[in-house]
């Protein structure tokens, strides 16, 4: 794993919380996103070399409307950057770490994505990522 790449944050209002975390990282999202086959819509912030990424749901049976309705607003998952994911999701795997997909799907912000199940990872959800253009 290279780096963190992003922090996942649910939010029950995606344009209140764009507001917010441009007042708080004092910069601009510089991207939002739909993302259908979650039913999410993204927007991001860089910070350094990482990115803060919020999730707001767009429908009320999307995984982050159920998350905020189960635990509220807050972190919803930690990104680390990989080389290769298919590799990375190999070594974890065989390590006996749970998968919550087999393949790679894509993501937002033009990444391959995979996730970890957080009680793998001390309660938080771990997403794998690369990027799109890297396959």
């Amino acid at each position: 794993m290279n780096k963190i790449e992003h922090i996942g944050i649910a939010v029950k209002n995606l344009d209140e919380a764009i507001e917010n975390w441009e007042t708080l990282l004092h910069t601009s999202c510089y991207k939002k996103e739909s993302v259908a086959s979650e039913k999410v819509d993204t927007a991001f912030f860089r910070t350094g070399e990482s990115k803060v990424e919020l999730l707001g749901a767009t429908s009320p049976d999307s995984v982050i409307a159920t998350f905020i309705e189960k635990r509220g607003e807050g972190l919803h998952h930690v990104a680390f950057e990989v080389d290769d994911i298919r590799a990375e999701m190999k070594r974890l795997s065989e390590a006996g770490y749970r998968l919550l997909q087999e393949e790679p799907k894509r993501g937002a912000d033009n990444k391959l994505v995979a996730f970890l199940h957080p009680k793998n990872a001390n309660g938080v959800l771990v997403e794998l990522c690369q990027s799109a253009d890297d396959k």
